[in-house]
């Protein structure tokens, strides 16, 4: 038996109704125009069915508290930095303005095992999310617990090098450059309270980022957005992500593309090549 074993298994269930209020201000966020009719775009459902822990419950990294309390969640792990490590969703349907969204949470899996920068855990989380009763997402999210870093740890990632990201080879191309303002909205949009995405001197001297660290479902929803620019809205059955490296706010981010059908290749690097998100996905 595992120290965290009896959190296999529970469960969590929120509701939520995606208005037209939350609708207009996620197409405001990423630059987007509402389509003919209430459909929303694939990734809207990321900025439902958020955590809603009262202020006094957060944590030191702005994360909701974890805890021993049986009512708990998510397990008591003491590990304190926290990293969204990837996603594996399947699209069922379309979410719309107007409906009502449930989401029941499972705690699937606890593990641990040792990495080159120390002791690790791994919580998987499955997550069942239903527009007017429908099922529209299934996702299984991959969450990381990491050690605390050394107060001498280098900065994270490496300075940008002078090498330069080349898009030959694939055949979509889009370059941003995610900013603190556009971190902000998609903090407000998910209710995430996590430091590392707007407060640079706690990212810089706690969690030993370079600087603000972009979001992963951001970045995964602007990969979303570059595939729907392609295929059109609501055309992907499924879509997975990992994180491979900290993208920092401000600085350029290359997003591309390539394939079609059941195979096609995503990603995310950074000006220099290195790559930031590695990800997949197939046509309905």
């Amino acid at each position: 038996m595992g120290e965290w074993d009896s959190w296999l298994g529970r469960n969590e269930m929120r509701e939520d109704r995606l208005d037209e209020a939350l609708a207009r201000r996620w197409l405001a966020t990423f630059d987007l125009q509402a389509g003919a009719d209430t459909t929303m775009p694939q990734g809207i459902h990321f900025c439902l069915c958020t955590p809603d822990a009262a202020t006094s419950a957060l944590g030191e990294d702005g994360h909701p508290a974890r805890s021993d309390n049986p009512d708990s969640f998510m397990p008591p792990i003491p590990m304190p930095r926290r990293m969204w490590a990837s996603s594996d969703i399947t699209f069922l349907s379309p979410i719309w303005t107007g409906a009502r969204i449930d989401r029941i949470s499972r705690i699937a899996s606890i593990s641990e095992k040792d990495g080159s920068s120390g002791k690790l855990a791994f919580v998987e989380v499955e997550h069942v999310t239903t527009c007017e009763n429908v099922e529209a997402v299934h996702e299984k999210q991959t969450l990381v617990y990491r050690d605390a870093a050394p107060a001498d740890a280098a900065l994270v990632p490496p300075a940008t090098g002078e090498n330069t990201f080349d898009p030959a080879g694939w055949d979509a191309h889009r370059e941003v450059a995610p900013d603190p303002r556009l971190l902000f909205r998609y903090s407000a949009l998910t209710f995430n309270t996590h430091r590392i995405h707007y407060d640079t001197p706690y990212a810089r001297n706690i969690e030993r980022y370079r600087g603000l660290v972009v979001h992963g479902p951001l970045t995964a929803s602007l990969l979303l957005q570059l595939a729907a620019s392609r295929f059109g809205d609501n055309r992907l059955a499924s879509f997975s992500f990992r994180g491979l490296s900290p993208a920092i706010a401000g600085e350029p981010l290359h997003l591309v593309m390539r394939g079609d059908g059941d195979a096609i290749e995503l990603g995310a690097f950074a000006a220099d090549g290195r790559q930031v998100t590695k990800a997949k996905a197939a046509l309905a």
